[in-house]
């Protein structure tokens, strides 16, 4: 028995197995077991990165990254390498609105999401809930519920643990007419989704920036007007774009819908696909424009012709778009920035995709 148990390493791995046993805990599955406690520390600046699956995490800039929300399945390597670079890994939640008007519904959906968290090592919870909400509405006021009740259960269940609640760019009452501030208080912080910003069929009938430069701004100084701390704010930057085909693409690079016959909108619906910043960064070989600027949006965009004929314009992010939003980020004192998503990237191990992929990670540190 001495033998089985000699050496401080063994003695610890016992004690973590049989904490984890009386906690409720799974078995570690980490190689060091220490990797299986959850990070409590917190850095000055948040990164917060959205990862969707498969391996691309491996090639994360870590010097940066301080949480990872997982959309994906639940992978125990990406945890384990996580929590040694000091980096939180988080769950994903989403429930239906109409749902949590009865407390008994809310209670058991946080007692299943803390039991699965602590099975599975993670150091909190993103919710990300974007469903229609009135002002004022019974749901209105179940969600803030909803979300102080979750962050309470997890700051106690894990002790260090993270809640954030996901939010459209702007806090104007359109769709999703949330109770913000009271939200921004009873969780660690919001993070600002400042993409999806444009609808051509409700806009001036022409594509444009997913996330113009100056209405992503006027977003966060909606918030902060609103009394919400600007450390409570993340904002999300998109390492997506939209590919818009164009009825008209006229000679000035303005790709144009017709207007006035779709179900009383101003505009025909458009034909619209999101591609990601790899698939982007490849159609700029074949384009027959190269990568454009608009100095109005500071956005970059794209134009190519597909195999059918049809003219196409692509609006995206790249560093000259996301740069200066992080230094807005920095300079107005917000608590981070992150992405949707991490794994939008070419990770591959050409030269030109190792120096774009390179490029949007730096793109989050400007100051």
């Amino acid at each position: 028995m001495k033998r089985l148990l000699g050496g401080g390493g063994a003695r610890l791995r016992i004690a973590l197995l049989l904490r984890h046993w009386l906690l409720g805990f799974s078995a570690c599955l980490c190689e060091q077991p220490a990797l299986c406690n959850p990070i409590s520390t917190q850095r000055d600046f948040e990164v917060f990165v959205f990862d969707v699956g498969g391996k691309t995490w491996k090639f994360y800039d870590w010097t940066q990254i301080t949480t990872v929300a997982t959309f994906g399945h639940y992978d125990p390597d990406l945890l384990c390498y996580a929590h040694s670079k000091g980096s939180r890994v988080v769950l994903h939640g989403n429930i239906s609105v109409k749902k949590i008007l009865k407390p008994a519904v809310r209670t058991a959906w946080i007692k299943q999401k803390t039991s699965l968290a602590k099975k599975q090592y993670m150091d909190g919870i993103n919710i990300d809930i974007e469903q229609t909400v009135k002002k004022s509405s019974a749901e209105y006021y179940a969600l803030t519920a909803l979300v102080k009740e979750t962050t309470e259960a997890f700051h106690k269940e894990i002790p260090g643990s993270q809640v954030t609640f996901d939010v459209p760019w702007s806090p104007r009452c359109s769709d999703r007419c949330y109770n913000y501030t009271g939200i921004a208080d009873s969780c660690d912080f919001l993070f600002v989704m400042s993409y999806d910003e444009q609808s051509p069929v409700w806009s001036n009938c022409t594509a444009g920036a997913n996330a113009p430069y100056k209405q992503t701004l006027a977003g966060y100084d909606h918030y902060i007007r609103m009394g919400i701390n600007p450390k409570k704010l993340v904002m999300g930057v998109p390492w997506y774009g939209y590919d818009y085909t164009c009825p008209n693409l006229l000679k000035v690079h303005v790709c144009v819908f017709a207007k006035n016959v779709f179900q009383g909108a101003p505009c025909n619906h458009a034909t619209i696909s999101q591609a990601p910043y790899r698939i982007i960064m490849k159609w700029e070989k074949s384009s027959i424009s190269g990568i454009l600027w608009d100095e109005e949006q500071k956005a970059p965009y794209l134009e190519y012709k597909d195999s059918q004929g049809a003219f196409h314009q692509v609006w995206f992010d790249n560093p000259k778009s996301i740069s200066p939003k992080a230094a807005y980020a920095k300079a107005h004192g917000l608590r981070g920035i992150g992405m949707w998503n991490a794994n939008c990237l070419d990770y591959s191990a050409s030269s030109a995709a190792q120096q774009q992929t390179e490029a949007m990670w730096e793109a989050l540190k400007s100051a």
